[in-house]
């Protein structure tokens, strides 16, 4: 039994090459988001001198423009691999930021903002394909909880870390945030740098080169049928920061502190306990399509949750346990959902291209994120419960289509493990 479980370990829990740098790095970047993601307009304005009007224009510019670069980025992926243009970005981002506090005319914001939105917008995409590149099997989902939670705990303590030094230096320290920023997506270059990809699994005079570019993705009905159950459930990640703090301000007239309390708490259980919940998922050897549609089905039970508070209206205190169980419920799908549909999208695209093909997934979620705030307040302007009602139906379409893709897709996606290591693994377990 022991030689069993040593196989199953080695198939799908065996450790990438540099990955302690590979996660410190990730750590380090997302310290440096956080410390100008939450204060995007006030930090861009004390950096460059200029008008909130126009810094905000020259991020929705630059942001649209930043979104149709992603299949190019795809495209580069499949051609020099995900390590060099993971690398490349870390360098384009270091070098944007150390070049804002110098850009104070409207056209050399605008140049260094676009260079960087480019970057930035698709490093989703390279980070993703970057997982696919070093890791084979279980491990991917282990690297995608890793770098779930090191991103939400890395982004609170790049938050907290400029607010206390703008409470002690004042708005004139964005300037020195902003080298922070740039020293840190520096580091973290290094960092991955040292990361080795595991051996490409193909063969033959093609070998290296894409087989074929955005029409083989077009053509893969079961990889865009994924790619639509995604952009559902990412309706469902946006609720929290755009439908959560409106439907408590307008429908449920709370006080807008419980928005931070939920935010406090979504963040904390993503940062303490994605790991240990996405481990105990893994172990279980249960299919990805299964856990994902899971993650799913809890999400729709939290959307549930608020259409049940916002009928009943009931006082401040059960409102405020309501919400938090909620955020609880919310959280969790949110845990199992994220490391396995990230590790089916990577494990389902072809190795070739699969730049190009998480590209496309990827545009998931950048669409359900642009779509959000002008569905949710159009909803919303209807009816409270209207919106909840949309993302509760959403998310259970997610699941049911996830469920049904299972026979579709290939063998390696849906299985962290083959069948049969996992069912080696689970009586040596026992027996252990």
């Amino acid at each position: 039994m022991a030689v069993f479980r040593g196989k199953a370990s080695e198939a799908g829990e065996a450790k990438v090459a540099g990955e302690r740098s590979l996660l410190l790095g990730i750590g380090i970047s997302a310290i440096g988001i956080g410390m100008y993601v939450p204060f995007s307009l006030v930090f861009f304005h004390h950096v460059t001198g200029l008008s909130f009007t126009l810094v905000g224009l020259v991020m929705t510019v630059t942001g649209v423009a930043g979104l149709a670069f992603m299949p190019l980025a795809g495209s580069a992926v499949d051609r020099f691999g995900a390590k060099r243009v993971n690398l490349v970005l870390y360098g384009i981002r270091a070098l944007g930021f150390a070049l804002y506090p110098f850009a104070g005319s409207l056209p050399a914001f605008a140049a260094v903002a676009l260079v960087t939105a480019l970057a930035d917008r698709s490093f989703s995409v390279v980070q993703q394909s970057l997982i696919g590149e070093v890791a084979r099997g279980a491990a991917r989902d282990r690297l995608q909880a890793s770098t779930r939670a090191l991103q939400n705990a890395g982004m609170g303590a790049g938050a907290l870390l400029v607010s206390g030094v703008l409470a002690l230096w004042g708005t004139g320290a964005f300037t020195w945030t902003a080298w922070a920023n740039s020293l840190a997506f520096a580091l973290a270059g290094l960092l991955v740098g040292r990361v080795r990809p595991v051996p490409a699994e193909r063969s033959g005079p093609s070998a290296g080169r894409p087989a074929a570019g955005y029409r083989m993705v077009l053509r893969d009905r079961p990889f865009l049928g994924l790619t639509a159950a995604n952009f559902l459930t990412a309706l469902g990640y946006s609720a929290l920061s755009v439908l959560f703090p409106l439907y408590l301000s307008t429908w449920l007239a709370a006080p807008d502190s419980l928005t931070g309390a939920a935010f406090t708490l979504n963040t904390a259980l993503c940062a303490g306990i994605g790991v240990l919940v996405a481990g105990r998922v893994r172990r279980s050897g249960v299919r990805r399509t299964r856990s994902a549609a899971l993650g799913a089905l809890l999400f729709a039970a939290a959307f549930a949750g608020q259409i049940v508070l916002g009928t009943l209206r009931p006082g401040q205190s059960a409102t405020l346990v309501a919400l938090l169980v909620i955020v609880v419920v919310y959280t969790l799908g949110e845990l199992v959902h994220s490391p396995s549909g990230g590790a089916l999208s990577v494990s389902a695209a072809p190795e070739p291209v699969r730049g190009r093909y998480l590209a496309t997934y990827q545009l998931s979620y950048s669409l359900a994120t642009a779509l959000a705030p002008s569905l949710f307040t159009a909803l919303l302007a209807v009816d409270g419960r209207l919106p909840w009602a949309v993302l509760t139906a959403a998310a259970l379409g997610a699941a049911l289509a996830l469920l049904r893709l299972e026979r579709h897709l290939p063998a390696e996606a849906v299985h962290a493990e083959p069948p049969a290591a996992a069912a080696a693994r689970r009586p040596a377990t026992a027996a252990a």
